[in-house]
């Protein structure tokens, strides 16, 4: 529901510089462990020029990070009162390989219950003990995503093919 709510927010700001938007990260798949962060996928037809647009997400509540590490992606982060993040827009050019990885991701788990439950075994066990910094724990993370992002963007194309999606 928080994310229906955000994204129908971030749908009327924007109105058509956004082609669409898409629930990804840990918490658009049931039962996954998760922070409790929203990740969005934005998508737009030309990333530079909906660079003007963060003056619109400023004004509901996102700070605009550039890049942040990953070329071709506009990213936003939403903080809470407290100053803790609560929601993050990943915003890419339509055609972007990015696009593919975070759906074939998120719907791989979705179908692949014992690898959405693997996956939450790895993020308690990271957590688990001792204070991890954020870093850190992409860093544990990192291995395991790599992999199953591999087999997951395959079989997405697979589904896609046999089903007749493009």
């Amino acid at each position: 529901r928080s994310y229906e709510r955000l994204a129908s927010r971030v749908r009327d700001a924007l109105g058509d510089r956004v082609l669409d938007i898409d629930h990804v990260g840990s918490t658009s798949v049931p039962s996954l462990a998760a922070k409790p962060i929203i990740d969005m996928l934005g998508v737009v037809q030309d990333i530079d020029a909906f660079g003007h647009k963060s003056a619109v997400l400023r004004g509901i509540g996102y700070e605009a990070m550039g890049a942040y590490g990953i070329e071709g992606r506009l990213y936003f982060r939403k903080l809470d009162a407290a100053g803790c993040r609560t929601h993050h827009l990943h915003v890419y050019e339509t055609g972007s390989r990015h696009i593919e990885r975070h759906l074939a991701f998120r719907d791989y788990l979705r179908s692949n219950p014992r690898k959405a439950a693997e996956y939450s075994g790895l993020k308690a066990r990271i957590t688990s003990g001792s204070e991890v910094s954020w870093q850190e724990y992409m860093d544990a993370k990192d291995p395991f995503i790599t992999e199953t992002e591999r087999h997951a963007v395959d079989w997405y194309r697979k589904r896609n093919l046999e089903s007749g999606d493009r």
